[in-house]
């Protein structure tokens, strides 16, 4: 960062003059691939970043935003937005959540925690209830860490256990859940066969049922609570294999937005509802979908919804998923500390930064960009905007979501010449595309790219500098392929539509209005 030692001064640039406005915008799930009718990033009208990929040839680079790149186990595993703002903001990678829980699993550090101990209390009387996402995805939870903590809990003295599995189909393929299920309930029949009480209680699609983020819809949270706490749902099943199976039936049914559903015994009984004396753990390691339900699983003082009745629990969770909040207060693994971000050094040099995205995404560009941290670090010197995004409907039904409040409050800012540095995310491309509506998603992008001419055309009227990059890839490749990346097709021929993020390099480009200046050649090996 240009500083030295311990000290959190910088340094000035030898060439570039001192108060020139910087842009900094992050085009959330804007990767790169090859042009196709299924890259809604190429189809889509998007002459501005068109023209920097084209007219700045020499600045225009492809940046690895997935895997160890960014701090996740393998190659394999997609970034995703929390990995990628944390690197963006820190500018250095860490340790991050899936590796994190890898790591203490593998070792058996997860079981000498405080955390740990904390809720083993409760084994001896209670039931152990886990809840999270029912996935192998890499992006908010995993299987095999669900099934690692199912049999270190048991062999710990776990007698009773209930897990409440969220159904995705977002960071997987539509119609996993099946499959993921299944394996689930011949893990539960091993324990059972071992004398454990071990059942699944209840579940739900995640965009319906528990995991929503920066509090723009607590009714997703309370469906998981009446279904989690209270044992009401509205829909009731003997077998939660046979539920999903059942619930899938719907017309346009999908994974992610499954209603909620409890399993019940012969009597009609809920088999796993939340009571006094039990342990609760969020098995995700991901932190912006369970902030909510941490809330209502450990605040005395809640009025978000009624939660009918507050069960005295022993809660953690798998992470502690707000260091600010210090939420939740235990938890099973340690957060990777994420110390010195570029926005602590900048306002420690006095440079005044404004940071601004609507709700989905606002986290984004603060709390995950300030290294997990809630927040101003120093009010005199920043402003955040948050815009709030649309609620009620999907992002597909206004796929132009809030691109260009984003862009005219940017460019506002801008042009006050009130801020050194102004950042923005813009999330179309992410959270249309995630709803697999090619079309859809198309004019996300177009929006996008809107939003971005409106801060770069400020940016020329200032004679700043813009940076423009993204977080992970999502838009450019909405197709399942086979191995030799042909799009899939289902019984019917038709295409089998990609919800998730995908491995795709992002690009970067940056532009300076200084003639003595250029952009390095030789790039690290992060870079491709």
């Amino acid at each position: 960062m240009g500083s030295s030692g311990n000290s959190w001064k910088l340094n000035d640039h030898p060439k570039l003059p001192k108060g020139k406005t910087i842009a900094l915008i992050v085009l959330d799930g804007w990767g790169e691939a090859k042009p196709n009718e299924y890259n809604a990033i190429h189809v889509a009208e998007t002459p501005t970043m068109d023209s920097l990929k084209q007219g700045n040839p020499d600045t225009w680079r492809l940046v690895k935003a997935h895997g160890t790149a960014v701090g996740l186990p393998t190659e394999d595993d997609m970034g995703n937005s929390e990995v990628g703002h944390n690197a963006l903001g820190a500018g250095r990678i860490f340790a991050q959540g899936a590796k994190l829980v890898d790591l203490a699993l593998a070792s058996g550090k997860i079981y000498d925690g405080d955390g740990f101990k904390y809720i083993k209390e409760s084994f001896e009387t209670g039931t152990l209830h886990l809840i999270g996402l029912l996935s192998d995805g890499g992006v908010h939870s995993r299987l095999d860490q669900l099934q690692l903590l199912l049999k270190g809990a048991a062999e710990r003295g776990a007698k009773r256990i209930r897990v409440h599995a969220l159904t995705d189909g977002r960071d997987v393929l539509d119609g996993s859940s099946v499959g993921f299920m299944e394996t689930l309930e011949n893990d539960l029949a091993e324990l059972r066969k071992n004398g454990i009480d071990a059942q699944v209680a209840s579940g739900g699609g995640r965009m319906y049922v528990t995991m929503d983020r920066y509090e723009n819809d607590w009714d997703v949270v309370k469906r998981g609570w009446d279904a989690q706490v209270l044992g009401e749902a509205p829909y009731k099943f003997r077998n939660p294999v046979e539920a999903i199976k059942k619930l899938r039936e719907a017309p346009k049914a999908t994974d992610q937005y499954l209603p909620p559903f409890v399993i019940v015994d012969e009597n009609e009984k809920a088999v796993g509802p939340i009571v006094d004396g039990d342990a609760v753990v969020t098995f995700n390691f991901r932190a912006d979908r369970m902030v909510m339900l941490a809330k209502a699983l450990e605040y005395e003082n809640f009025d978000k919804f009624d939660r009918v009745r507050f069960p005295k629990i022993r809660y953690a969770g798998m992470l502690q998923y707000d260091g600010e909040l210090k939420l939740p207060s235990r938890y099973l693994v340690s957060p990777p500390e994420i110390d010195r971000t570029s926005g602590e050094y900048l306002v420690r040099n006095g440079v005044r930064t404004f940071a601004c995205s609507e709700t989905v995404k606002f986290g984004h560009v603060t709390f995950f960009w300030n290294g997990n941290r809630s927040g101003y670090f120093d009010a005199g010197l920043e402003e955040y905007v948050e815009i709030p995004s649309d609620v009620g409907i999907t992002f597909n039904v206004q796929p132009k979501m809030k691109a260009i409040e984003i862009g005219e409050k940017a460019r506002d800012a801008i042009l006050s010449l009130k801020f050194d540095q102004v950042r923005v995310n813009i999330p179309n491309g992410d959270m249309v595309g995630h709803t697999g509506d090619i079309a859809a998603t198309i004019e996300a992008c177009k929006a996008a790219d809107i939003g971005v001419k409106m801060i770069l055309d400020a940016i020329e009227q200032v004679g700043g500098i813009y940076v423009v990059t993204a977080d992970h890839g999502n838009a450019e490749d909405m197709v399942k392929r086979n191995k030799k990346g042909e799009p899939l097709l289902d019984k019917s021929g038709n295409i089998q539509i990609l919800t998730s993020h995908t491995c795709e390099p992002v690009s970067t480009t940056l532009l300076q209005f200084e003639p003595n200046m250029e952009v390095r050649k030789k790039l690290p090996s992060l870079m491709i």
